[in-house]
């Protein structure tokens, strides 16, 4: 199977080829290449990391779209055992686009619910390329009532570049079951965990994303509106994402930053998809630690600590962004 690559990796995937290539010299005609090969491996690893440590917001929205970056089900079978899924949403039909049911973590039930992209045309047909129609939230929402009732915590996975917009979805009211979902989700009385594993774009997000923690993976974006629609909409012209990439605030930093985040969730060097065990054995320490916290805390107590951690980030200026740069350049010049 050939390895995807994309334009900013070249330089990388330039130097992995060299490198082969030299071992295979070497090995081929028996010719001692031990210092090249170790000075060229040295290079290659310099490389990745100036490469991937300073990606802009446009590559790492690329990043965040990897088609070989895991997905929720490669994650719930790395984490979590005894998965159980769920179907329907008792009015009309299943969504594959969203995927949910009870497991265990860490021996303890709780319920997971994420949006599922697909590896191939045939899946990605299947999956709807990750974009949920009506059923798919509503589904969300009666696994959410039941994990309730069932005093058994949430965690849900979000990997979507938004809501289906077909015609069909706006008939079946995609909006409403979305705007119910966020109401709904504030009165929750379990922990409710929610990551960002890939593409975090608009309402298709935030239809499963209010949560007492809001944790990102590192190379994942969570956006208002992908930087292509955005571009379209300020510039008319889609050819300005990268501009809007940089504008929208989108990056796991970014989000950090503005308080939006909780945490960050590292990644292998190069992404997730580079090391998908690596990557899951990274998120679970996550979800225990914080979902130890939370598991602490009384019901109401949680619907109140949801409430004001969304209320936090419900307002944003320019000049409040202004304060928190100010702030960051007193930290650096202590440090200095």
């Amino acid at each position: 199977m050939a390895v995807i690559s994309l334009d900013f990796e070249k330089p990388i995937i330039e130097l992995e080829k060299k490198l082969k290539e030299w071992i295979e010299l070497s090995k081929t005609n028996k010719i001692e290449l031990g210092d090249e090969v170790s000075a060229l491996k040295k290079k290659l690893a310099d490389t990745m990391k100036n490469v991937y440590d300073s990606m802009t917001p446009w590559q790492r929205v690329q990043l965040a779209r990897h088609p070989e970056r895991p997905y929720t089900l490669d994650y719930i079978s790395c984490i979590f055992t005894d998965f159980m899924e769920f179907h329907g949403d008792r009015r009309m039909r299943d969504d594959a686009a969203i995927v949910g049911g009870f497991a265990k973590f860490d021996g303890k039930p709780v319920m997971l619910i994420g949006t599922q992209k697909g590896r191939n045309t045939k899946e990605n047909v299947f999956r709807n390329f990750g974009w949920p129609h009506p059923e798919g939230y509503r589904k969300a929402l009666r696994l959410m009532q039941l994990a309730d009732l069932a005093k058994a915590p949430i965690i849900t996975f979000v990997d979507t570049p938004g809501a289906f917009p077909g015609v069909a979805s706006e008939e079946r009211h995609i909006g409403e079951a979305i705007a119910v979902n966020m109401r709904e989700m504030f009165g929750l009385k379990v922990p409710v965990i929610s990551v960002i594993i890939g593409e975090g774009g608009s309402g298709g997000a935030i239809g499963i994303g209010v949560g007492n923690r809001i944790l990102i993976m590192e190379n994942s974006y969570y956006s208002v509106i992908t930087p292509e629609g955005c571009a379209a909409i300020l510039w008319n012209d889609r050819a300005y994402a990268e501009k809007a990439a940089e504008a929208l605030k989108l990056t796991a930093n970014d989000l950090k930053r503005l308080n939006v985040a909780d945490e960050i969730v590292p990644e292998p060097l190069g992404g997730a998809h580079k090391d998908p065990v690596k990557a899951a054995e990274l998120l679970k320490a996550s979800l225990k630690k914080h979902l130890n916290e939370l598991r602490k805390m009384t019901p109401e107590a949680l619907m109140e600590d949801r409430y004001k951690k969304f209320r936090a980030i419900s307002v944003f200026t320019e000049e409040a962004e202004k304060k928190v740069e100010l702030k960051e350049e007193a930290k650096e010049g202590e440090k200095a």
